[in-house]
């Protein structure tokens, strides 16, 4: 008889809605997959730059968690400064996105190793489900109005809206990762 493969969505204990832990659950299978991609990666290739003005794969990581612990601030618990370094121990200007055309990689993350960067993605994640993990559904619907940007446009969204973006967010750069990383073996 040959092999069972079940792939089945779980919903993880510790929640009060299961909305939540099944955004839990993918935000988690996500980042099993980006920290599968990345494994065994060395300072020199974190710090790869494909040319000047792109991005390095270390700078992508530390740019997840900086969104991720950011969001969790201002779009979860509706807070109207992000302070993500207090998570995650780096500032939005270390982790250096975005780039100008030319630009060399974040000076901030030279020769940092991947343990550096799986802590930093690792509080972030701690504190997302350190903010979520009481939320009911109708928690989801809250509506979080940002303060007006400097040319007056007001973001405006839900909650539920902030964790579908941690996940695009997350799968969208892990590509960009995958094909950093795929550049760079090919050199």
């Amino acid at each position: 008889m040959p092999p069972r493969v079940e792939t089945l969505l779980a919903i993880p204990p510790g929640y009060r809605s299961d909305t939540v832990a099944r955004f839990m659950w993918q935000l988690d299978e996500q980042r099993q997959a980006l920290l599968s991609l990345v494994r065994g990666a060395t300072p020199a290739e974190l710090e790869w730059q494909p040319r000047p003005g792109m991005n390095t794969i270390g700078m992508l990581l530390a740019h997840i968690a900086y969104a991720e612990a950011h969001l969790g601030q201002v779009g979860l618990l509706g807070e109207r400064q992000g302070h993500a370094q207090d998570v995650i121990g780096i500032t939005e200007a270390d982790e250096g996105l975005p780039l100008g055309p030319g630009a060399p990689p974040s000076p901030a993350l030279s020769g940092k190793d991947l343990a550096f960067f799986e802590s930093t993605l690792a509080r972030a994640r701690e504190h997302t489900r350190a903010v979520v993990r009481n939320f009911v559904d109708a928690d989801l619907e809250a509506v979080v109005e940002r303060p007006p940007r400097p040319d007056g446009t007001v973001r405006v969204f839900n909650r539920g809206w902030v964790l579908y973006h941690l996940l695009e967010h997350e799968a969208g750069h892990r590509a960009q990762i995958a094909l950093i990383r795929h550049l760079g073996s090919a050199r």
